[in-house]
């Protein structure tokens, strides 16, 4: 059986429209972090994990993904964010014969919080006029993927920046597609990790360690970065710092300025101002 390889593709950082009023208290340019969007592929198929959020994003990823030669067979949705399927429909035009899949309940969420492709208001609010039509198109899937005969495992890790996460693991490459339950040297969503959250995220970080990856590809990622797999033991420190300056009892200011002295190198602090404003009332 041919071999499998796989490819990562970082849709840049987006700037967001001041008028939306998510501004860091520290004067830094508010942005959308970047993005990661992988291909698995063999010698004639391709499954391509997480399309990215605007038009313009998905169409790039579709021409990048055209030009390994592969066709795109499946189209894998990790979990329910927005900024990791929007752009699907850019992905299903350039490869029409492509099916959509997640695990039930990542389909039942992208539903609950897009009620007929309509997204939440805040898309539009800070990237105007950039997202397409956004309607859910997955189908729910349970069992193994294949891609040229190689199964592709998707895993379900239950909550990490949101609930009904997945990875998918593909074992003849030792790799792991991690979505957002592991980050990259970019700042981490925290905002719904409340009640016991940060518990459940750390439990599904311990999971992904269990498969001894050689690659980990995360959700969202510096782009100057590998996808080395001490990414895991990263995204467990900036947790386990998070739930120590959380037990304080912060202010917005306060959690925010100590997460940022804390992973001065991170990218995008805006995620963090995000998760402060969406944390506490003050």
């Amino acid at each position: 059986m041919a071999e499998l390889n796989h490819a990562v593709h970082v849709s840049p950082a987006l700037p967001l429209a001041e008028g939306a009023g998510i501004i860091p208290p520290d004067g830094s340019l508010p942005i959308w972090s970047p993005l990661s969007t992988t291909l698995v592929y063999g010698p004639t198929e391709a499954l391509l994990v997480d399309p990215p959020v605007t038009r313009d994003q998905g169409a790039a990823v579709a021409t990048w993904a055209q030009r390994t030669g592969r066709t795109v067979t499946t189209v894998y949705i990790t979990h329910q964010h927005g900024d990791h399927w929007y752009a699907t429909t850019e992905i299903t035009a350039a490869f029409p014969g492509a099916r959509v899949v997640a695990t039930q309940g990542t389909v039942d969420g992208m539903h609950a919080f897009n009620p007929g492709g309509r997204r939440p208001p805040l898309w539009d609010s800070i990237l105007p006029d950039q997202i397409g039509d956004t309607p859910v198109l997955a189908e729910p899937v349970s069992g193994e993927l294949t891609v040229d005969g190689h199964p592709v495992l998707p895993i379900e890790m239950g909550h990490s920046d949101t609930d009904a996460s997945t990875v998918l693991h593909v074992p003849s490459l030792d790799l792991v597609v991690a979505g957002d339950v592991i980050y990259n040297h970019v700042h981490q969503y925290l905002a719904e990790s409340g009640d016991g959250g940060l518990d459940q995220w750390l439990a599904a970080v311990d999971r992904i360690a269990a498969l001894h990856p050689k690659a980990v590809v995360a959700g969202h990622k510096d782009p100057a970065r590998d996808d080395d797999p001490s990414i895991v033991g990263d995204t467990r420190r900036y947790l386990e710092t998070a739930a120590e300056v959380l037990a304080g009892q912060p202010g917005r200011r306060e959690y925010f300025d100590r997460m940022v002295a804390a992973f001065p190198t991170w990218l995008n602090p805006t995620i963090t101002w995000l998760s402060a404003v969406r944390l506490f009332s003050d």
